[in-house]
């Protein structure tokens, strides 16, 4: 469809009435609204499910990108579940952070507010539809959702779905807006200054620096995750072996997928060990000379090649993982800091001593030890659900969920105060 820049801005002028339109709206009616959200999900599955598959026949099934594209009963299952999570959580909108009285009386409160119209560009994962809405809604905000062309039919199903329900409980339909397939809606988006008020994109590298580079309005990064763990020479290979076929093999496509093994020099007899689950699994290893003479002959020949210099710093989203040999602790936190997207960076150590200092120096959003990165996700958080893992340091950090979708204003009260001249 094409559209020109009075339709976009007609587009965004109904998300900002929508959003004033929820401050007056009580958080049990939201609440309920979700949950019954939560319900329409699954009676309407086939649909849904329909939708998605025609999607699905324009992809290639090798294509990284199919399984985050892939809907299916469990996933709407649990699309649904996270729903109902945010829907039981108070909504973080008019909070006090902060109140202070001044020595003339003047009561000063710092309360937290919706930041409006939120933005959302993201790729083919149609669960972001849902999980969006849900959180924003929930927040006291609007959103506008620009998915990749790859989902649109899923997309619009979706948000097909939510504005009947939204209509049905009394709310304002552009509560959520669906945007135009194409990089033309995409410009009209990061260029809305004065209508939207933030943008989140969700995605590749390449989508994050695009909107980076692109956008007049404010930005929150999230998305690219390039995940190291870290086998230390007094790690538990048991501990070890379970951490790194989950970090690695749970669902490749998504970002908090391990993407490198950093291993001690002194633990290499132990690489095809740690390295079992994955050749169950089918996982193409790329292994610096050290590790290959470790795993040659101890991991499928077809699935071990010799690692390049591109081999490190890759977010696969696929059934590949690298794997780097170091000296020392230091090494390994050298290795991360060069290559690391700063998203999630884990440990396996029995030395507490180690871990911590790991723990310390490594500067990451998430940083764990002896636990797999696939926990990265606000979910698992106890946050409900998550808009993105935030790899920037400016008002949000790692998942970001229903308080960080609330900025804050200052409130200020008295009774006939002036300031002296």
């Amino acid at each position: 469809m094409d559209m020109t820049e009075t339709d976009y801005t007609t587009l965004f002028r109904a998300a900002r009435k929508a959003a004033a339109g929820l401050a007056s709206e009580s958080d049990e009616k939201i609440s309920r609204m979700l949950l019954d959200l939560a319900d329409e999900i699954i009676r309407h599955s086939d649909e849904l499910l329909e939708a998605n598959s025609e999607d699905l026949a324009r992809m290639s099934q090798d294509n990284p990108m199919y399984d985050r594209l892939k809907l299916d009963g469990k996933r709407l299952e649990s699309i649904a579940a996270d729903m109902r999570n945010v829907a039981s959580l108070p909504s973080p909108a008019g909070r006090i952070l902060s109140e202070t009285v001044r020595p003339n009386g003047m009561v000063i409160r710092k309360v937290s507010v919706p930041f409006g119209v939120i933005g959302i560009i993201y790729e083919a994962r149609p669960n972001v539809s849902f999980d969006v809405f849900s959180l924003c809604v929930k927040s006291g905000n609007a959103c506008i959702l620009k998915g990749g062309s790859d989902a649109q039919n899923s997309n619009s199903a979706i948000t097909g779905l939510i504005r009947s329900v939204l209509a049905e409980h009394g709310f304002d339909e552009n509560t959520v807006i669906l945007m135009p397939a194409g990089r033309e809606s995409s410009a009209a988006l990061l260029g809305a200054v004065g209508e939207v008020d933030l943008v989140i994109p969700r995605g590749s590298k390449g989508l994050i620096d695009f909107v980076r580079k692109n956008a007049s309005v404010p930005v929150i990064e999230t998305g690219a995750g390039i995940c190291h763990t870290y086998f230390d020479k007094d790690g538990d290979l048991d501990k070890g072996a379970a951490i790194i076929t989950n970090a690695k093999t749970r669902r490749v496509s998504v970002c908090n997928a391990l993407d490198c093994l950093i291993i001690h020099k002194d633990r290499l007899f132990d690489l095809p060990g740690l390295c079992s689950g994955l050749a169950d699994a089918g996982v193409l290893i790329f292994a610096d000379e050290a590790a290959y003479a470790a795993l040659d002959e101890n991991y499928p020949a077809q699935l071990l090649e010799h690692a390049v210099e591109d081999s490190f710093g890759t977010e696969f989203l696929s059934y590949r993982m690298a794997v780097r040999t170091v000296d020392s602790l230091e090494e390994a936190l050298e290795h991360i800091a060069k290559y690391s997207s700063r998203h999630s960076e884990a440990i396996i150590t029995e030395n507490p001593e180690t871990a911590d200092l790991f723990l310390k120096k490594t500067d990451a959003a998430c940083v764990y030890a002896n636990v797999s990165t696939a926990f990265t996700d606000g979910a698992q958080f106890g946050f409900g659900a998550e808009i993105g893992i935030s790899t920037q340091k400016l008002h949000a950090r790692g998942p970001m969920a229903l308080p960080e979708l609330n900025t804050y204003k200052y409130v200020i009260t008295g009774d006939g105060q002036i300031r002296p001249k």
